[in-house]
């Protein structure tokens, strides 16, 4: 799939649409990677709009600058990035780029990391086989970029000023933990989940669904106010928990 092409995943018809995530992929991926993402978050009303890898094409960035612009797409826009991804959404929100409303960071990058065999890039990613299954039969996946080291933005939380929910998996040892958490401490408006048994691809770990309510969750508390920090929890037992409901499989470090 050329890195230029868009996927959309839409609100189911006669939903009115509750806002438009645009999805920054890592290194290697595009946008098709984020389909069953993106088809789980278009069920609860939310617009996807997912690009490709900007380490890979620039243009990335210029797409995602349109889309945010673009008018037809209802707010709140939150931009999501994965991997090399994330600096990238950061990078955005940094330079104060229109219509950014708030940031969902999933396996920040935080140094180098060089996998053997395509079966230990697999295994680093994510822990569920019916993505490690997709990644090996997708022609458009480049495999062994993760191990590539571009000239990547520096991840200046100081200078953004939306909310913002980092994602991160426990067992990542592409991005280790301690060291993502060490870029998100002492920035109050960032809101930090941490999965147990989580890798890398967080989004499409074996948890996905979990990762998925909790930006569903996210994005609820997001348009009921602009501080995500001060937002009043939401309980259904019927419907998505709330991140406090889930302390087996993942933790809150706000």
């Amino acid at each position: 799939m050329p890195s230029s092409s868009v996927s959309s995943w839409d609100e189911p018809e006669g939903l009115a649409a509750r806002g438009t995530l645009i999805v920054l992929a890592g290194r290697g991926e595009h946008g098709g990677v984020y389909e069953r993402f993106g088809r789980r978050i278009g069920f609860d009303a939310y617009r996807v709009r997912a690009l490709g890898d900007p380490t890979a094409d620039p243009a990335v960035l210029e797409q995602a600058a349109k889309l945010l612009a673009d008018e037809s797409l209802p707010g709140p826009k939150v931009l999501v990035g994965s991997d090399t991804g994330a600096l990238y959404a950061l990078q955005l929100a940094a330079e104060r780029t229109a219509g950014v409303d708030a940031l969902i960071l999933a396996g920040l990058p935080t140094g180098t990391w060089t996998a053997g065999s395509w079966e230990e890039e697999a295994a680093a990613r994510t822990a569920c086989p019916t993505h490690q299954g997709r990644l090996t039969g997708d022609p458009g996946f480049r495999r062994g970029a993760i191990d590539g080291t571009p000239d990547l933005p520096a991840p200046r939380l100081d200078l953004v000023h939306v909310p913002v929910l980092a994602l991160h998996g426990k067992d990542d040892t592409i991005s280790p933990l301690d060291r993502a958490l060490s870029v998100y401490d002492g920035h109050a408006g960032v809101h930090t989940v941490v999965f147990h048994g989580g890798r890398h691809d967080v989004l499409n770990d074996a948890l996905h669904r979990t990762a998925a309510a909790t930006v569903v969750l996210f994005l609820e508390r997001l348009r009921l106010t602009s501080d995500v920090r001060e937002a009043p929890e939401i309980h259904d037992a019927g419907q998505t928990p709330s991140i406090r409901q889930l302390p087996l499989i993942a933790q809150e470090l706000t």
